[in-house]
Order: structure tokens, then C-alpha cells, then sequence
């Protein structure tokens, strides 16, 4: 069977996307991962749904372990990894609600570890080609099930991966769309390039919910307008993901 995980924030694991699963918990060298993972099955594939931030979302940006989350898909022998994101639109055109699958990132944490290479064997430095950080294959299929459902998308766009836990000043928010970013969120970047790393097929479906704050016709985000749009459109990421898993 085709084995998929899939990383979201807390609230995935309520998506309903299996009617029975079993948790399991996976022991990694770099430590445990977020949250424990729900194992379950759609049509030919074996589901794994991590959270993030923990099932109660206590775990920061700054602190969530990707590096043990990536290497824990990896020993499920996971096929693809999909992650779901909440983000900030930094184009006008990109408006609340609507689906964006990146194909760039651009990473601006300073205290991830965003990188499974601590110390390279003699002899044998590994620096992972990055060009194109997301799986193309599995965004095409993203993108091709988004446009037979009919939800509201964009099929590329570059995402800037902040630290947090705060949201930008006005300033960064301005400066970020002046490097070219088309949407702000805290946890891809480091996500994807350990994906790659880790040799996974790693895309993310990056929801819009908030005009971070270079909008001055816009209130500035705030966590509960993100909570509130994310709620009200997670039916749109639930169905999507339904009908991906069930293309394999």
C-alpha cells in the first residue's frame, strides 16, 4: 500500500479523514515527535497524521521538532508528505480562504534545526540541492484536485518562513513582498528542507487566512481571525486531501 503522512497544525487529527485508526507512538535519534500519529486507511493507502504543535497546540514554532517529525515519516517508509499550513497573503490577490500550493520558500528562522547534517563524515560533505524544494509530481496532483473541486487556489507562489512566534511589523511585512513572497507562515521552510534531505516527496497546501500587515486598508493579523477563517475553510483542505489520498 502507498503510505502518505500528513503534517498539520493542531485540528487536523479532527478532520475525520479515517473512521478507525490507531495511535502510535515512533522513537527517533533526534527525540519524539510533536504528537503521537494517527494510523489510519483510505482506499489503497495507509494514512499517518501528525500534529505539528502537539494535539493541544503547547508546542511554539521555535520548538517544534521537525527534524524528529521528517525522520519519524521517514521510518514509516512514507511515499509522500503532505503538509497543511495556515499563512498570510502578501499579494492582493491572494485573498482569504483561497489554497496555495508553493513551489519556493524562503527561510527566514534563525533557531531551527533545519538540517539532519550536524557534522559531515570525513571525507564526505552532503549539501542537499534545494533548487526546487517541493515534490512537482505530488503538487500537480494537489493542484489538479483543487481545480475538479472547484476551490479557490493558486497553482505556485513563494512562501517566507518567519520565526515567530510574533507576526511581522509592517516594515518585515513590506520588505518580505519587496524578496519576492507571495504568502508568510512559521513552519514550512524548515519542514521542506529536511524533507528533502530525507529523500520524502514533501508539498504543502498553505491556506490564506489573514493580509499579515502591509495591508493598511486591513486590520493587522491577529491569531483569532487566523483560527476563525482557518475553521471556516478547513472543510475546503479536508475534502482536498480526501480526494488526493484516494487518487493513489
Amino acid at each position: 500500500m502507498i503510505k502518505i503522512g500528513l503534517i498539520g497544525g493542531s485540528g487536523l487529527e479532527k478532520m475525520n479523514l479515517f473512521s478507525e485508526h490507531e495511535e502510535i507512538k515512533v522513537k527517533t535519534p533526534y527525540g519524539d515527535p510533536s504528537s503521537t500519529f494517527l494510523k489510519g486507511a483510505m482506499g489503497h493507502c495507509t494514512v499517518f497524521i501528525l500534529s505539528r504543535h502537539g494535539r493541544d497546540h503547547s508546542i511554539t514554532p521555535t520548538h517544534v521538532n521537525n527534524r524528529a517529525n521528517i525522520y519519524a515519516l521517514k521510518q514509516l517508509d512514507c511515499d509522500y508528505v503532505i503538509a497543511t499550513t495556515a499563512c498570510g497573503s502578501l499579494r492582493e490577490g491572494i485573498g482569504r480562504g483561497e489554497i496555495v500550493f508553493p513551489d519556493q520558500f524562503i527561510d527566514f528562522t534563525r533557531f531551527r534545526k533545519n538540517t539532519f547534517h550536524d557534522v559531515f563524515e570525513p571525507g564526505n560533505p552532503c549539501h542537499t540541492a534545494m533548487a526546487d524544494p517541493f515534490s512537482e509530481p505530488l503538487r500537480k496532483i494537489l493542484i489538479s484536485k483543487a481545480g475538479e473541486l472547484g476551490l479557490p487556489f493558486h497553482p505556485s507562489g513563494t512562501v517566507v518562513t518567519i520565526e515567530g512566534p510574533r507576526f511581522s511589523t509592517r516594515a518585515e511585512s513590506v520588505m518580505f513582498r519587496t524578496l519576492g513572497a507571495d504568502i508568510i507562515n512559521m513552519s514550512t521552510a524548515p519542514e521542506a528542507a529536511l524533507a528533502n534531505e530525507a529523500g520524502l516527496s514533501y508539498a504543502a497546501v498553505a491556506l490564506s487566512t489573514d493580509y499579515d500587515s502591509w495591508k493598511h486598508d486591513e486590520e493587522p493579523v491577529t491569531w483569532e481571525d487566523v483560527f476563525r477563517v482557518f475553521e471556516e475553510n478547513v472543510k475546503h483542505v479536508t475534502s482536498l486531501l480526501e480526494q488526493v489520498i484516494l487518487q493513489f
